[in-house]
């Protein structure tokens, strides 16, 4: 079966099947004894057949009183049988399964009443206008079954049979479908996160329907998306590689230049270009180290505050050059476990960001606060400046490299859109995260968040 399809067609109907014999043994299966409430009106019923079966039997002999029973059965749907009141047969059909229960009738005056396949059945003695006694059995489904099915119990009981055989077969089905479902979007997330490793599970791509086929198709493009981001990433280091040489060369040639035509406004703004492409490049290894495979990084336990607090001394000096200020403030001697070189640059690339945006004059607000939850306690660094902020659907994208919100301006700025990605890669290395969003009376609120040492977020979503 490699259609979906048929297996869907085939669930239904064995469904059906199932529902529908699960209902008749409820049936077969219920209690074979009638109400006491039920006796007299089935008494009273069979009575009055039995009588005109017996009056048919004297007027026009076995014949008639056979024509009467099988027009009752035609009519009725009722089988019944006439004997004698030794038990042998006059008319009727089905005569045989009838006689365990006029055993007992001949002998006693009251009706006796049974139970077959969920119909009521009575005998009883019937008395002619000749005065000769006989005995009448019939079956009554139309008075008892419509009893029966109308009671509480009754119906509570074939719905709960029909509905549990179905519900058991439709979560069979649901499994049967979702689990490769819910498999691929576990996988989808993973993938989504970074670790392009990740592929769905082995047994589900062996199934021989469009499910099967969907996570074929889901990890082939795992697969070619791996390649691509390695490739993208290999290329990004190597030219990053072999850019370093000749520039180095050009900023030799630089000085000889100078050496020979003496100092020109033009050789200082080729330095200034000379330098800005030896950060640009540095940075674009740094993003290629980051995004490669992790590898085993040497971590420690450090006083983060102080890391933070040696980052914002060292920005002031940009600061006064921005004319504009850089406050800090923290209430906790906070430590975390991990590496100080990259945790430094992140702090780096976020404070720089906020100085290079805020408006002149004013102050990039620098706190480090302790942050406690069920699960785990963490560091939040928040980075706030005071410049136009980002619209709101750009503050996701602010952390893919290159991107920027508006290009002229980070022209002018001398952003590059390295700085906030190089932070994000850093955050998720050290299990944690940062984020962007605006704040109420304007700027840029930068929150940049990992655990403190001796909690563990490898695990938490990013």
């Amino acid at each position: 079966m490699r259609s979906l399809f048929l297996k869907i067609f085939l669930w239904f109907w064995a469904t059906a099947v199932l529902t529908g014999v699960a209902l008749m043994l409820t049936f077969v299966l219920q209690p074979q004894g009638i109400p006491a409430r039920w006796h007299a009106a089935l008494g009273e019923t069979a009575r009055v057949y039995g009588k005109a079966a017996v009056a048919e039997l004297e007027r026009g002999g076995p014949s008639a009183a056979a024509a009467y029973l099988g027009d009752l059965h035609n009519q009725a749907h009722t089988s019944a049988c006439l004997f004698t009141r030794d038990g042998a047969e006059i008319a009727g059909d089905d005569c045989a399964s009838f006689r365990g229960l006029i055993r007992s009738t001949g002998e006693l005056a009251r009706p006796e009443f049974g139970m077959r396949r969920g119909i009521a059945r009575v005998a009883l003695r019937v008395e002619g206008k000749s005065g000769v006694s006989y005995l009448f059995a019939t079956e009554l489904p139309a008075g008892p079954r419509a009893a029966f099915g109308a009671s509480l119990l009754g119906l509570a009981l074939h719905w709960s049979v029909a509905f549990l055989v179905s519900g058991l077969i439709c979560y069979l089905l649901a499994q049967y479908l979702t689990q490769p479902i819910l498999r691929l979007r576990d996988a989808s997330r993973e993938l989504a996160a970074g670790r392009l490793s990740t592929r769905a599970a082995v047994g589900t791509e062996n199934r021989r329907d469009e499910l099967g086929e969907l996570v074929r198709d889901f990890n082939s493009m795992g697969d070619r998306i791996e390649n691509l981001v390695s490739s993208q990433r290999q290329l990004i280091s190597d030219v990053s590689h072999e850019l370093r040489s000749p520039l180095a060369r050009l900023t030799v040639a630089l000085d000889l230049a100078r050496e020979r035509k003496g100092n020109d406004p033009a050789f200082l703004q080729m330095e200034k270009d000379f330098e800005r492409l030896s950060d640009i490049i540095a940075r674009l290894l740094t993003v290629a180290r980051l995004d490669a495979p992790p590898a085993a990084m040497e971590m420690s336990r450090l006083n983060f505050g102080a890391l933070v607090a040696d980052v914002v001394a060292d920005a002031e000096f940009e600061s006064h050059h921005r004319k504009c200020v850089v406050q800090f403030s923290t209430d906790h001697e906070i430590e975390v476990r991990g590496s100080g070189d990259l945790l430094r640059s992140a702090v780096e690339n976020i404070v720089r960001n906020a100085i290079r945006y805020t408006a002149t004059g004013t102050a990039v607000d620098v706190s480090l606060r302790l942050r406690n939850s069920a699960q785990s306690a963490s560091a939040l660094l928040m980075v706030r400046d005071h410049g136009p902020g980002v619209p709101d659907s750009d503050l996701a994208n602010i952390f893919r490299p290159f991107y920027r919100v508006a290009d002229a301006r980070d022209r002018q700025s001398g952003g590059v859109g390295l700085g906030l990605a190089i932070a994000d890669r850093i955050a998720r290395l050290h299990g944690g995260k940062v984020g962007a969003s605006n704040a109420a009376d304007g700027g840029l609120l930068v929150e940049f968040e990992i655990p403190v040492a001796g909690e563990s977020w490898a695990d938490s979503p990013q």
